[in-house]
This record gives C-alpha cells, sequence and structure tokens, in this order.
C-alpha cells in the first residue's frame, strides 16, 4: 500500500512533480514555471527538509496573476529551459538569465501568453560548459 507522501489540504491541490538534489551541491537551484508564464528560481538553501505526510515548503506566491504552477525542475546557470505552449510555441531560455530569488515571490515573467493559451511542457536541456556558443 505504502505511505502517503504528502499532505493536501484542499481536493483542488496536487502533486505537480517532484525533485532530487545533492543538499551539498551549491550549484543546483529549485526552478518553477506557473500556468500563466511567470517563473523564478530559488536556492537550495531557501527550503527546510520536511518528513513524510508534511505539507510541504511554500515555493511560489501564488495569485491569478500567476496561476498554478505547472512544472518544477532542478537547474543550474549552464542550463537551458524549453518551455512549450498549448498554442505549440516554444521558447529555449539561457537559466543564466534568470536571477535567483526568494522562495515566497511570484517570480518574473518567463513567456508572454495570449489569454486562451498556457503552458504544455517544460524541459530542461541540461549543458556541460564545453560546448561552444554559437
Amino acid at each position: 500500500a505504502g505511505v502517503k507522501s504528502m499532505k493536501l489540504d484542499d481536493k483542488n491541490d496536487e502533486i505537480i512533480g517532484m525533485i532530487t538534489v545533492d543538499p551539498q551541491d551549491e550549484e543546483v537551484s529549485v526552478m518553477v514555471l506557473s500556468e500563466k508564464g511567470n517563473g523564478k528560481r530559488s536556492s537550495l538553501e531557501d527550503y527546510r527538509i520536511t518528513n513524510r505526510g508534511g505539507k510541504g515548503v511554500k515555493t511560489m506566491q501564488i495569485t491569478s496573476k500567476t496561476g498554478a504552477l505547472v512544472a518544477i525542475k532542478a537547474v543550474t546557470d549552464l542550463d537551458e529551459l524549453m518551455v512549450t505552449t498549448m498554442d505549440g510555441i516554444v521558447i529555449r531560455i539561457a537559466l543564466s538569465e534568470l536571477r535567483v530569488m526568494g522562495r515566497a515571490t511570484q517570480g518574473v515573467r518567463v513567456i508572454r501568453l495570449d489569454d486562451n493559451d498556457s503552458i504544455a511542457d517544460v524541459a530542461v536541456i541540461a549543458r556541460d560548459g564545453s560546448e561552444e556558443e554559437e
């Protein structure tokens, strides 16, 4: 049957993802993206370790302007983020362009979306640092 991983308060709450990180790796940060195109990077130091069955840690200020969270990724400055919308628009952004900010902030606009569009998928493209820029 397993064990309870997280306690959800509301029937509309859901788990959108999970990342595993080495707490000693200072290069890794947490990237989250909302359905209306806002995103942000936060330092691992901003998150406390929780026990099984806990309520989690707030990672983004959710408002009607940001929409619900749709993705969480572990990233570094060398990585790039590829965001695909429901309308088929794809953007690729270097994560070095997004500054690391506080855990409970709204974030910044990562992609501008039409009112009827939303984020379909988010992928991290890892670079090893030895590749030359085009």
